[in-house]
């Protein structure tokens, strides 16, 4: 089955946890590289979500586009590493199972808050998009953007040079007011200009909300469009502790928080940051009671 197809068949589809913070407790924090310097510990990660059951795996080039390496002197060659991202997902978890081209935010900002047009953004997430499709990926998953107009840059890149289906998420900073971004967009109106512009599937991720808090915005975004919904909250809302950033969420207490993602309208659902596998081992062990009890 496509992917597809399976966005449409309104089976929960169960993504993986965070890779980043994975990493770091091998030793790998903050190597950009690692894709091609350690190839083996990206795959051991992954292959450990896929131990889970986990229907897909995020590649690891998140912070691949053309922008972020340049303006944050990340000495890795871009299409390397996006290729060399979507090989080793794929490795992880073989052809049964779909992997997710990774896509994140610049860590720009557009004209008139920042230096950069809408146009250097789409030319930098149609590149990156490029490299993922040409390596295999099954869809493109566009995520931790702050930004809406950033995140129809990216969309727009995608849908209109390739035929790979897009989810799009979001990071909401408050679910009040009905969920608000750090630029004041609120849920639905992400939700109303995401979907006519062609997202397979829109959603919610990271962010300084908890579990809870995320379903909350997938509510809101379900008042506004009838695509499949994506939840990937963190576990947990992050607090510092000697000078290290700590996630603390039981997987049991995240687990919960899922199920009232799922009870909103979710169909997709994941962890973020601080997430681990034991994390999304519960959430699938909890999807396979709904599954036995319909």
């Amino acid at each position: 089955m496509k992917f597809s197809e399976a966005l449409k068949s309104n089976n929960i589809l169960l993504l993986d946890g965070a890779t980043g913070t994975e990493l770091a407790k091998r030793g790998l924090m903050g190597k950009a590289d690692a894709n091609l310097v350690n190839p083996d510990i990206v795959l051991e990660v992954q292959q450990e979500y896929a131990r889970c059951g986990c229907d897909a795996i995020i590649a690891n080039t998140f912070m691949f586009n053309p922008i972020y390496v340049k303006t944050h002197d990340i000495d890795a060659p871009v299409r390397e590493s996006n290729k060399a991202g979507v090989e080793i997902s794929r490795k992880a978890v073989g052809q049964k199972k779909y992997v997710l081209g990774d896509i994140s935010s610049t860590g720009q900002l557009l004209e008139p808050y920042g230096t950069f047009t809408q146009k250097q953004f789409y030319d930098s997430f149609r590149e990156q998009a490029g490299y993922l499709a040409e390596a295999g990926a099954d869809a493109f998953l566009i995520e931790t953007i702050f930004d809406l107009r950033e995140a129809l840059c990216a969309l727009k890149a995608c849908k209109e040079n390739y035929s790979l289906p897009v989810i799009v998420t979001i990071v909401y900073k408050t679910e009040q007011q009905g969920g608000r971004t750090m630029m004041g967009d609120s849920a639905q109106q992400c939700a109303k200009e995401l979907t006519d512009n062609g997202a397979d599937a829109i959603g919610a991720n990271c962010g300084s909300l908890t579990p809870h808090q995320t379903a909350m915005v997938i509510a809101e975004l379900r008042k506004t469009t009838s695509l499949p919904l994506a939840a990937k909250p963190n576990a947990g809302i992050p607090r510092l502790e000697d000078e290290r950033t700590i996630f603390d969420m039981t997987p049991e207490i995240f687990v919960k928080g899922i199920q009232e993602c799922i009870d909103a309208g979710a169909t997709l659902v994941g962890g973020c940051c601080g997430t681990t596998p034991e994390h999304i081992r519960a959430v699938a062990n909890m999807l396979k009671k709904i599954i036995n009890s319909n």
